[in-house]
């Protein structure tokens, strides 16, 4: 299944992928909104490598950090996880 599609040289998220909500769910109040994020998971052997693994695949993304939570994942190989919660950063459309 495919993740992307390429429209006009810019890649754009597939459609078909979607934020399954239940019936009657009523998110209008404007401060208080549901507004999907997605999560990365950085895996490592010492807080230096996974801190280094996030930092360079944040840098080559256009994507806004939203949050950041730490773990140790006990008999593992690569115990210690970082999650990276994020927001694509699209560009702006045009209002015309």
């Amino acid at each position: 299944m495919a993740t992307s599609i390429v429209k006009d040289g810019a890649v754009m998220l597939d459609p078909s992928l979607c934020l399954d909500v239940p019936k009657g769910f009523d998110d209008s109040e404007e401060d208080s909104q549901v507004h999907p994020i997605a999560r990365k998971l950085f895996l490592g052997t010492s807080a230096a490598q996974v801190f280094s693994r996030a930092q360079t695949w944040v840098g080559e993304r256009d994507v806004r950090v939203i949050d950041v939570s730490w773990d140790h994942l006990h008999g593992e190989d690569e115990p210690l996880c970082l999650s990276v919660y994020f927001v694509f950063e699209l560009p702006e459309e045009d209002e015309d």
